[in-house]
């Protein structure tokens, strides 16, 4: 098993095994954080760091980070792909994540790509870190970095590993909006996916008072929620978190759950689209203080089958397209500056229609087809091509 001996001359520290000594300079050179950081596929295409076109001309508002480390994440969450758990033959640092490679690039590039003008639509950055005790103290020094070349600074943290003078000390190292992914709707499913069922460190309790405690910091609706529609939650319950977190301060970031290789949930489906329409309508009348879910019905299968509000409110909501766009933290100019393209579908999936969360105002075309969606409530859910290779 490999352990990292102490930093070589350079400040890197080489990896070393138990019977064979330091590796050569030929073999691999640990780049951790916070030197170094991963990015996400669409930001280090962003950044010019990697060639590539988004489909349709989609352009990406916030730079997606994350810390790295060659230990890896000591969580063990069922559906994520840098879970602690993960089957594969890759080393963590080589894990795909959102299904997407995470390139690694130093700290000091990222920022000069901000700074010199490479990305100038660019509204935010957003830093992840991974469940390691090393990345409290790291995550606050990138924040502090990176405060240097840019105002809008996210952080995805780890409530488990965290407490309320820590969330103080990373808003006064420039961090203005906090993300906490709950991902899981019920405290059973949580469980189940986070924490004794997978043999996991997380607790439901910690991270929604994790939710109060940035609420108190950062202020109201500074904080976001995540949660992944379609890993065994119903409409109803999950809706009902949406409210949960609305009333604490928090809006909702909704993600749609997509299977990713070696983990637990690698044989998962996707949730319904007409199940994850009629959430993305749910939560933006929620967080737009339309209405509440109190309002809203369900049938006794607890899908959503009246939103609570008026014909015409909903007709305008839908007709508006935002409520299908991706649900992230806000930019200097837009409500949802990361915007994630290709985040939950593949992009043959975005081809067809089947475009989960929107990078932009979705068009006519783009409606009429929702539309129908919204009114589908099939229990299940099959890519129109199996054999697309995406690849």
């Amino acid at each position: 098993m490999p352990c990292k001996g102490p930093p070589n001359l350079t400040g890197e520290r080489v990896m070393k095994t138990a019977d064979d000594g330091p590796r050569t300079d030929q073999e691999v050179i640990s780049t951790e954080s916070p030197e170094y950081v991963r990015t996400s596929l669409a930001a280090a295409m962003t950044m010019g760091k990697v060639p590539g076109k988004f489909f349709r001309d989609a352009q990406l508002y916030c730079i997606n980070l994350l810390l790295t480390y060659d230990e890896g994440c000591h969580a063990k969450c069922a559906y994520c792909g840098l879970s602690g758990s993960r089957q594969t033959d890759t080393d963590w640092v080589d894990h795909s994540f959102i299904r997407v490679d995470w390139p690694v690039f130093p700290l000091d590039e990222v920022k000069a790509a901000i700074s010199d003008g490479a990305c100038p639509h660019v509204e935010r950055v957003c830093v992840s870190m991974i469940t390691l005790g090393q990345a409290r103290e790291d995550c606050i020094q990138v924040v502090s970095e990176l405060r240097k070349v840019i105002p809008r600074i996210s952080v995805l943290i780890t409530p488990t590993i965290i407490n309320k003078d820590w969330l103080q000390r990373v808003h006064a190292a420039g961090a203005d909006m906090i993300g906490i992914a709950v991902d899981a709707a019920t405290p059973e499913l949580f469980d189940k996916l986070r924490g004794k069922g997978v043999k996991g460190p997380h607790k439901w309790t910690k991270y929604w008072s994790t939710v109060e405690e940035a609420v108190d910091v950062f202020g109201p609706y500074n904080v976001g929620v995540h949660l992944i529609v379609g890993v065994g939650e119903t409409e109803k319950e999950i809706i009902e978190s949406i409210q949960r977190a609305q009333d604490m301060g928090a809006h909702t970031h909704l993600f749609s759950f997509f299977p990713e290789e070696g983990s637990s949930m690698e044989n998962h489906p996707q949730p319904p689209l007409g199940a994850y329409r009629r959430v993305q309508v749910a939560r933006y009348i929620i967080n737009k203080e339309l209405e509440t879910s109190k309002m809203m019905k369900f049938n006794d299968r607890e899908q959503l089958i009246d939103f609570g509000v008026s014909p015409n409110r909903l007709e305008e909501t839908v007709s508006a397209g935002e409520a299908f766009m991706t649900s992230g933290c806000r930019g200097e100019t837009m409500d949802n500056a990361c915007n994630r393209p290709f985040g939950n579908c593949t992009p043959y999936q975005a081809y067809i229609g089947h475009w989960r969360n929107f990078p932009f105002i979705p068009t006519a075309e783009d409606v009429e087809i929702i539309r129908k969606q919204l009114v589908d409530y099939s229990l299940t859910y099959e890519a129109a091509d199996p054999d697309f290779d995406e690849n």
